[in-house]
């Protein structure tokens, strides 16, 4: 059970970051998974393309296909929605940290 409770922990903070990454600037799967590993997280295709497609069927991403190298890439931006989502994130995340 305590695995199962971090893990959701976990992916919750993954989300944060993702949403930071993609207000930033447009993202692809691949770079993510790259940006997460410098930063000590090991996170598999398969976890991360399933975050980014619900993340984009709530409203909170956008995505536009690009071909680079011939082959179609997924670029995932933020929208308003998600701006609004990403500060009020921003601001409970803060708030707990001073708390605990």
């Amino acid at each position: 059970m305590q695995d199962s409770v971090l893990r959701k922990l976990y992916l919750g903070f993954i989300q944060i970051h993702i949403l930071h990454h993609a207000k930033k600037e447009p993202i692809y799967g691949s770079w993510m998974i790259e940006e997460l590993a410098r930063h000590g997280h090991s996170i598999s295709a398969g976890t991360l393309y399933p975050i980014l497609h619900g993340l984009t069927k709530d409203g909170l991403l956008s995505v536009e296909k690009r071909t680079v190298n011939g082959k179609y890439r997924k670029y995932y931006r933020l929208t308003e929605c998600g701006e609004r989502v990403l500060l009020l994130a921003k601001e409970k995340t803060l708030e707990l940290m001073r708390e605990i």
